[in-house]
């Protein structure tokens, strides 16, 4: 075991190491040779490499994910650190525990001209849940410390030290207790590459425990509410899977009053619950009785948890059809997506609801059997939909999600990807994520590697095109699993565009808004050790998927070719053959 011959180096493995934060994802560069060499010389951490720094962010992110604990990146100074800045912003809207480590130029080199450097200090500050800022050792390299400190008081190592350790707790009980990023940005003075067989401090053992109680206020009075509602709508957004109790469930699904929207990245099924919302809600858009339709959906009582909402039919529906009483249940923070947000309730969905529904007083209302019956007739005339289409990403999507194996871990990309995935059941036994915290494309594959990682059952990839050309350097590491698959739907484009309004064809649209192209992956997977397999019809793509996930000596990829020019018209007319 070795370690940095500086003194803020080893402050920060030593509490990484009595705080049991363990899995650290390191860029390759000079600067941040003390801390690379600290951790990959100590057995007690699992260190990965991965040279992109924007693949890195995101491999480490799923894999926190996944852990629900801290995972930390190491980088370079200079732009390498910026690199870090989407995978950050994903963790602080998603709540995932995500440790940046920014190695440093010492204060004196900032601003005149010294190469690779940057003003590092506080670069996330809009989306950070603390920065702490180490001061340079004065005990390491010293003769230029002083020579640059000759005039005015200067801090001891002793004090330096002690500031150090108050910073590096700070930020990890930040990011434990809260599950929130953090920035630990730490200056070097060269020599980097000194090494000590033991190490030269003592740190405070000071781990901090979780808080566990959970109280409500006004318990009795929300109560009243809850009970004297005929209409009340549960929204279930972004949810960990098993984190609400059958318990729960059962009681939501057994009260009439109750209708239970779930989405696919929910991660909460029953058979009373309804998870593709747009197929409720767009053929009421397309109405002659829209508004006396809306109506008899509007909630008296709005209950949202879990994280964003991904429809935006439903986000349009509430806001113009605002329900009376909009609680929000999370321990942490409510966004005002609806802009009615009446109380924000801070503890877990499962302690709220076994709280609240305590009354065995039977409101009488027919709000769930009533739409229930809607949703049952969409779904049967899905299934006649999808025997009279031609192949397409609709017919694609419908396959691709019957044949997922039970027990999966399942990561969908945004843009089109979640927004079909959500119009398909996905089995109970599946496990489904998504980035949608800041819902961007830029970094799908390399959080589903990375979620791969410390999971038991194997992982697919289910994305479009252009995220997955946009992250191609997610392939590039050595962590690939043999299990790992990757369904590519790839429809030549930005598909998206052409269901949004503005679309047009003409040559701009094409080229700077859905950005057709004639990429495949073929190459991609052949430089990355993957099996490829490609189809190009439904019966080709029923075929493939029967043996896609067979156990194999390599991850594969299986790329799905759909008509640029179809897909729009099908989805769309999908809502108008349902109304």
């Amino acid at each position: 075991m070795m370690y940095s011959n500086i003194p803020s180096a080893q402050t920060l493995v030593l509490y990484f190491k009595s705080w049991g934060i363990k899995n650290i994802v390191i860029s390759p560069g000079s600067r941040n040779a003390p801390l690379t060499l600290s951790f990959t010389k100590n057995s007690f951490f699992n260190c990965f490499s991965i040279v992109d720094e924007r693949c890195a962010g995101f491999f480490a992110l799923g894999m926190a994910q996944q852990l629900q604990e801290p995972v930390a990146l190491v980088c370079t100074s200079g732009s390498a650190l910026l690199n870090y800045y989407p995978a950050v912003v994903e963790a602080f809207y998603s709540d995932i525990p995500l440790i940046a480590i920014s190695a440093d130029r010492p204060d004196y080199k900032i601003d005149i001209g010294d190469g690779q450097t940057i003003r590092q200090k506080n670069v996330f500050e809009n989306h950070i849940g603390y920065s702490a800022n180490l001061k340079q050792d004065a005990s390491h390299a010293t003769e230029t410390y002083l020579s640059l400190n000759e005039v005015g008081p200067r801090e001891t190592q002793e004090e330096i030290q002690k500031y150090n350790e108050v910073e590096l707790a700070s930020a990890l009980e930040k990011v434990i207790l809260e599950k929130t990023p953090v920035h630990i940005n730490i200056p070097f003075e060269e020599p980097l590459y000194g090494l000590s067989g033991e190490a030269g401090i003592n740190i405070q053992n000071t781990k901090v425990s979780a808080r566990n109680s959970q109280e409500i206020q006004n318990l009795e009075e929300l109560i009243s509410i809850w009970s004297s509602s005929k209409r009340k709508m549960v929204l279930v957004g972004v949810n960990q899977p098993n984190s609400i109790d059958n318990e729960v469930l059962e009681m939501l699904a057994d009260d009439d009053s109750v209708l239970v929207f779930t989405e696919t990245t929910s991660n909460v099924h029953h058979p009373n619950f309804f998870p593709s919302i747009d197929s409720i809600i767009a053929p009421i858009e397309k109405s002659d009785r829209r508004e006396e339709f809306f109506e008899a959906l509007r909630p008296d009582l709005l209950v949202t948890f879990g994280g964003l909402i991904v429809s935006k039919k439903i986000k349009a529906f509430l806001r113009k059809y605002k329900p009376k009483t909009h609680w929000h249940v999370n321990e942490k923070r409510a966004f005002d997506t609806f802009f009615c947000l009446s109380k924000h309730i801070k503890v877990s969905p499962t302690f709220f609801f076994k709280s609240i529904i305590t009354s065995k007083q039977i409101v009488e209302s027919n709000y769930n059997s009533y739409w229930s019956r809607v949703r049952d007739g969409y779904e049967s005339k899905r299934e006649t939909y999808l025997s009279e289409i031609i192949f397409s990403d609709f017919m694609a999507f419908s396959q691709i999600q019957k044949h997922i194996p039970k027990g999966y871990q399942v990561h969908l990309a945004n843009s089109s990807t979640i927004r079909y995935s959500q119009l398909f059941p996905m089995d109970q036994s599946l496990r489904v994520f998504c980035n949608r915290g800041a819902s961007g494309i830029d970094g799908s594959t390399s959080t589903a590697i990375g979620a791969s990682i410390h999971e038991n059952s194997p992982t697919v990839l289910i994305t479009g095109d252009l995220s997955f050309f946009y992250d191609c350097n997610g392939l590039w590491n050595n962590y690939k699993r043999s299990d790992f698959r990757i369904i590519l739907v790839n429809n030549s484009g930005g598909g998206i565009f052409r269901i949004l309004p503005g679309q047009e064809d003409t040559d701009e649209f094409s080229a700077f808004f859905e950005t057709t192209h004639q990429q495949t992956a073929c190459d991609l997977a052949k430089m990355h050790g993957f099996k490829y397999e490609k189809v190009e019809d439904e019966k080709q793509l029923d075929t493939v998927l029967k043996d896609f996930y067979d156990a194999s000596e390599t991850p594969k990829i299986l790329e799905v070719f759909t008509p640029r020019l179809e897909n729009n018209k099908i989805l769309l007319s999908y809502f108008d053959f349902i109304s």
